[in-house]
């Protein structure tokens, strides 16, 4: 398995916990399987990933790993057992015991399995991540030491950079010789020195990982291991190590209970409300005013990608809609437009940039081009807002800020919202964003024109 394939060892790992699930149910239990296979698969999940059952990283000792399987199945065991007693009262299973216990030994056997498979894997060399140290104290040569002898870790070190010069063959430059040596070179993780790093290094460091996809870890000093930025992680029971705190979306888990979600809720919306609403709208529409009902124009998207965006057409056509976004008592917009506009209903025919993956239910508003390139200028973080997919509504939107940017605090004070959003995304988060909208189309916006 090469490096890059990392990714899909998680997924891995859930599809054959799931199978194990479901085969051993379905050769024992001597009832409908069907429910009860649905309900355990569904049971697992939801408590895998509440409880992080499948954080288990190429640093994790066995006594740890065994940890998570003693919680993960008494847990498990609740829920198995509340079957019996909530859905199937009355019914017992003469085998329900046996097949408890062989599902626990199948998936205790797997976990192992896979850790010991892996690290056997990496000690010869593969599924490594490059490394490199940036400081070089007696924290940093710890670090070192780790990576070259635990070579079952999979960590493939480069070198270290030091404010001074040494007679090392592991000696790469000075400190500030990482940047084009990481943009030259593949670099997956920067190891970062506290004690031999000032604060205003670091931060350079952090910034400049973000905008290479490189992950940043800091050796820490006495006073560095209690930030709420940073997770402490131990390298072989004794190495302590500060990750910088992902982001939530940078969690495969968090991506796909997203989109299942963005796919499900703009399903529903595009069957029983954009069915029978689009012919609708498209003969009111044309009666209005000349022109398509369906309004498109380029916008930017995740990582800055170009996509073509859809609307109910609310205006007169005009050279203008490509260029400048509407504004209060904008005489471009129809008397139906300015109904669509100030319900949001203009903005539905997005469910289907949805469902097409351009968009997601909840995000950051995408820009015309031409504003995000003025809006850069004005707000110095403007671009992390384009690390997640952008959405039809959004904290910003429920929070007043919405529509037409009238002085530069209004976009200043929409993307510290957005970015407070990507760095505390949560489900529950999402779902209060929609209900907010919802209620805000009912009791109106005056920002809606």
């Amino acid at each position: 398995m090469n490096k890059r394939y990392s990714y899909l060892i998680k997924p891995l790992q859930i599809f054959l916990d799931v199978f194990i699930l479901n085969f051993i149910t379905y050769i024992l239990y001597d009832k409908e399987y069907l429910y009860f296979g649905l309900y355990i698969t569904l049971f697992w999940l939801f408590e895998s990933y509440f409880f992080g059952f499948y954080n288990v990283y190429r640093y994790t000792r066995p006594l740890r790993l065994l940890s998570i399987l003693v919680k993960q199945f008494l847990i498990f065991i609740l829920g198995y057992f509340a079957y019996f007693g909530v859905f199937r009262e009355g019914i017992a299973v003469h085998n329900q015991f046996s097949i408890l216990i062989f599902i626990i030994t199948g998936i205790s056997l797997i976990k192992f399995s896979w850790l010991f498979l892996l690290k056997r894997y990496r000690s010869l060399g593969n599924n490594a991540r490059t490394t490199v140290v940036v400081g070089f104290d007696g924290s940093s040569k710890n670090i070192i030491k780790l990576f070259k002898s635990k070579s079952n870790l999979g960590y493939k070190f480069l070198g270290f950079f030091s404010s001074k010069i040494y007679k090392d063959n592991d000696y790469l430059g000075y400190i500030e010789t990482v940047f084009a040596y990481a943009t030259n070179n593949l670099v997956d993780e920067i190891y970062c020195s506290l004690t031999s790093l000032s604060k205003d290094q670091i931060n350079k460091i952090k910034k400049f990982a973000i905008e290479k996809e490189i992950i940043v870890k800091l050796i820490p000093n006495s006073n560095e291991l209690y930030s709420k930025n940073q997770i402490i992680e131990y390298y072989d029971d004794a190495l302590l190590v500060l990750n910088v705190k992902k982001l939530p979306f940078e969690f495969a888990e968090n991506f796909y209970v997203k989109r299942i979600f963005d796919i499900v809720f703009s399903l529903f919306v595009c069957v029983f409300l954009l069915s029978w609403l689009w012919p609708l709208l498209w003969i009111v529409v044309k009666l209005e005013s000349k022109g398509p009902l369906l309004f498109k124009q380029k916008r930017e998207g995740i990582n800055v990608e170009k996509f073509v965006c859809y609307k109910f057409r609310s205006m007169r056509m005009n050279n203008l809609s490509h260029k400048v976004h509407a504004t209060k008592n904008d005489n471009r917009v129809t008397k139906i437009g300015s109904f669509l506009r100030k319900t949001s209903m203009d903005e539905l025919p997005q469910f289907i940039n949805v469902l097409l993956g351009d968009m997601s239910v909840v995000g950051p508003r995408p820009h015309l081009e031409s504003l995000s390139l003025e809006y850069q200028k004005d707000v110095k973080d403007y671009l992390k807002r384009h690390i997640v997919k952008p959405g039809i509504t959004g904290l910003a939107q429920i929070s007043g800020y919405r529509g037409e940017v009238k002085k530069k605090s209004d976009i200043k004070n929409r993307v510290r919202l957005d970015i407070f959003y990507i760095e505390n995304w949560s489900f529950l988060l999402d779902l209060k964003i929609i209900i907010k909208t919802v209620l805000n189309v009912f009791k109106g916006d005056e920002k809606a024109y």
